[in-house]
This record gives C-alpha cells, sequence and structure tokens, in this order.
C-alpha cells in the first residue's frame, strides 16, 4: 500500500520559516517524478514546486526565492523549505509523486502565516 506522509506545517509569522516533509512507503521516490502544491480557502490546488527524477527542478513564481523542494533518497523522503513566508502561503501543502502509471498524493498539511 502506497503511502505519503506529510509533515512540518504549523503556524508561523510571517517572515518565518518552516520545512515540510513528505515521508513515502509503498513506494521509491528516487524513480518518481514528485512536488508540492497547494490549496488556499476558496481557491484551487495550485502547484508551488516539483523535481523530476532526473533533477530538474521548477517553482512558482510566487515562490521563486522562497522556497527549496528537495529528496533524500536515502530516507525516502522530500522536503520543502519555506523561508520569508507570507500570510498568502497560507494553505493546505500537499506532497504529490507520480510517473507514467501512478499519481499518488499525501492526505496534507495546513501551513498558517500570520501578518
Amino acid at each position: 500500500q502506497v503511502q505519503l506522509v506529510e509533515s512540518g506545517g504549523g503556524l508561523v509569522q510571517a517572515g518565518g520559516s518552516l520545512r515540510l516533509s513528505c515521508a513515502g512507503s509503498g513506494i521509491i521516490f528516487s524513480v518518481s517524478n514528485a512536488g508540492w502544491y497547494r490549496q488556499a480557502p476558496g481557491k484551487q490546488r495550485e502547484l508551488v514546486a516539483t523535481s523530476s527524477r532526473g533533477g530538474s527542478t521548477n517553482y512558482a513564481d510566487s515562490v521563486k526565492g522562497r522556497f527549496t523542494i528537495s529528496r533524500d533518497n536515502t530516507k525516502n523522503t522530500m522536503y520543502l523549505q519555506m523561508n520569508s513566508l507570507k500570510p498568502e502561503d497560507t494553505a493546505i501543502y500537499y506532497c504529490n509523486a507520480n510517473s507514467w502509471v501512478y499519481d499518488y498524493w499525501g492526505q496534507g498539511t495546513q501551513v498558517t502565516v500570520s501578518s
């Protein structure tokens, strides 16, 4: 059974930092494309950052220079380092792992940034 479990969310003041983790079981991150997405209240889910299995990364314009996506394949875990957080970053953050034959999502972790 495949599971992606996010952790590391919470409440932080504007300008602060958080690191989200996504631990995978039943799936191997090193052979998957992966990414972080978020959904704010009343809005559609949007891409935050992606990491291809080949090592390339991609970021939403709104987070470029502030967020960094990374992986530790030895721990089968993906991370999202979030710095200089803004109130508009408040959302539920989801991790995703996919390939040609599968597309898995975690349950989400809440990030709230106070002004």
